[in-house]
């Protein structure tokens, strides 16, 4: 059995929503199976403001998810155009496995979800895309043989799923949206397969 990690970071609901989505899709595929995790908050105090294992939710990803996974799908919300602190910040730990090549050819997607229409979906799924391919990770975009791609007027674009959350969290995940996120899981878990 081959295992996906899906990596989020959500502050509102709504990153994590379409990573349980992903998930959905890459369990669709015989032989694979998607692992949830996310990361902490961080603290500019560095003091630990969380508990090792959180009271709900997904469990906190470790170093040895990624060195066990096949594939990583990962996601974030919006932040000026780029990832997250508390995602950026457990990446930038992860130079043990890069000196090891770990993550060289097993592919990867991104997703996110902003609060504004044009609050920077594309340049955050692009940021959240150089620490992989520094990793050597194979990375997969939404290709337009998606219908949903060019049919969403909410979020999706070729480089990865998208959400359009609203100022205030208020807008549920479109159609559009629920369909990219399965398409894009499974499209992560064929490609495991056939990397692996």
């Amino acid at each position: 059995m081959k295992s996906i990690l899906v990596l989020y970071y959500s502050r509102f609901g709504a990153t994590k929503t379409l990573a349980q989505l992903i998930a959905r899709g890459i369990s669709e595929i015989e032989g694979v199976e998607a692992t949830i995790r996310t990361v902490p908050k961080v603290d500019v105090t560095t003091t630990q403001i969380e508990p090792s294992i959180p009271e709900e939710g997904a469990p906190f990803v470790t170093l040895d998810d990624l060195r066990r996974c096949n594939g990583l799908a990962l996601g974030s919300p919006t932040r000026f155009g780029n990832m997250a602190a508390p995602l950026k910040h457990f990446l930038d730990g992860t130079s043990g496995l890069w000196m090891e090549g770990i993550l060289v050819g097993k592919p990867a997607i991104v997703f996110t979800s902003t609060s504004s229409l044009h609050g920077g979906q594309e340049t955050t799924l692009l940021s959240m895309m150089l620490p992989l391919l520094h990793h050597g990770m194979v990375i997969a975009g939404i290709p337009y043989t998606e219908a949903a791609l060019t049919e969403t007027k909410t979020g999706g674009t070729p480089y990865g799923v998208s959400h359009y959350a609203g100022a205030k969290s208020e807008n549920p995940i479109s159609e559009q949206e629920k369909i990219l996120c399965r398409a894009s899981g499974k499209r992560l878990a064929q490609l495991a397969l056939k990397l692996s």
